[in-house]
């Protein structure tokens, strides 16, 4: 009797049509752009005055990554220990360096306390999503308010830190 217990068994059938039904969403999180521009690199007259640079951004040359991207979220935090105010542009570029997107962010100057700004995230779904698959470039554009003029004595410096989440849906 013991050997008829040992034999015998439960099973419920398996439904290997579940797998079809199976939906990652993975999210990754990533540094978008950083800068630390140091006030004696900001020369000028005291007048206003913009500093430009751009950067290559590949990320969307990955046909798996830009077909399973559903959303993204951009984060920027930008520390400024110099006194002069600044506005700092991010612009969104493609292939023919028109501009897609402006992100704009307003610096007050440094009076001595803390200045730490942690902008509201930037989200981009549908239309705006489109617009960021087209990006192949990040422009900067650094606005210098009119103010004392900064020269090769000038301390304090400008700092960016910016990191992006990517959320994906494969299945």
């Amino acid at each position: 009797m013991i050997l008829s217990l040992l034999f015998s068994s439960c099973s419920s059938d398996l439904d290997f049509g579940q797998i079809d039904d199976l939906k990652l969403e993975p999210a990754f999180v990533a540094n978008l752009a950083y800068f630390d521009i140091p006030a004696n690199k900001l020369i000028d007259d005291g007048g206003n005055h913009v500093v430009d640079d751009s950067r290559g951004f590949d990320v969307f040359k990955d046909k798996f990554f830009n077909d399973h991207l559903r959303k993204a979220e951009f984060n920027f935090e930008i520390e400024n220990t110099i006194d002069r105010a600044f506005v700092v542009s991010l612009q969104l570029l493609d292939a023919n360096d028109q501009v897609l997107q402006t992100l704009t962010f307003p610096v007050p100057a440094y009076r001595g306390t803390a200045n730490v700004i942690k902008f509201p995230t930037e989200v981009f779904e549908n239309q705006r999503l489109d617009l960021l698959k087209k990006t192949v470039k990040i422009g900067f554009k650094i606005a210098i308010s009119q103010g004392t003029p900064l020269n090769s004595q000038s301390l304090g410096n400008l700092k960016l830190k910016s990191s992006a989440t990517a959320y994906l849906i494969i299945g």
